[in-house]
């Protein structure tokens, strides 16, 4: 499923829950950011990251603590595979010949 808002995109899988009021969406957070630019220009974490749904704002001035916890999302089901992860795979160090 891809799970988003106005601020980003992640992918996740689905697990139905009677535990879980309608209506509301439980993400885990543990994922490496893994983006992908989708149509448009925007970034699709492949990998799960909540955080790419989550404002980066702090509750106040004074604690500084998150106010990431909550987020309104949409969800829509994929249509077509979706890309592969690929943050486990460490970049290339060769040099090209410049």
């Amino acid at each position: 499923m891809r799970v988003f808002n106005d601020r980003g995109a992640c992918l996740a899988g689905v697990v139905l829950d009677d535990g879980l009021r309608r209506g509301v969406v439980r993400l885990p957070t543990g994922a490496w950011f893994d983006p992908v630019e989708e149509p448009g220009g925007r970034l699709l974490c492949v990998h799960g990251n909540p955080n790419v749904l989550t404002g980066d704002v702090p509750s106040s001035r004074l604690s500084q603590g998150c106010t990431g916890q909550h987020a309104l999302v949409e969800i829509a089901a994929l249509t077509a595979p979706p890309p592969p992860v690929t943050v486990h795979h460490p970049p290339s160090l060769e040099r090209s010949s410049a």
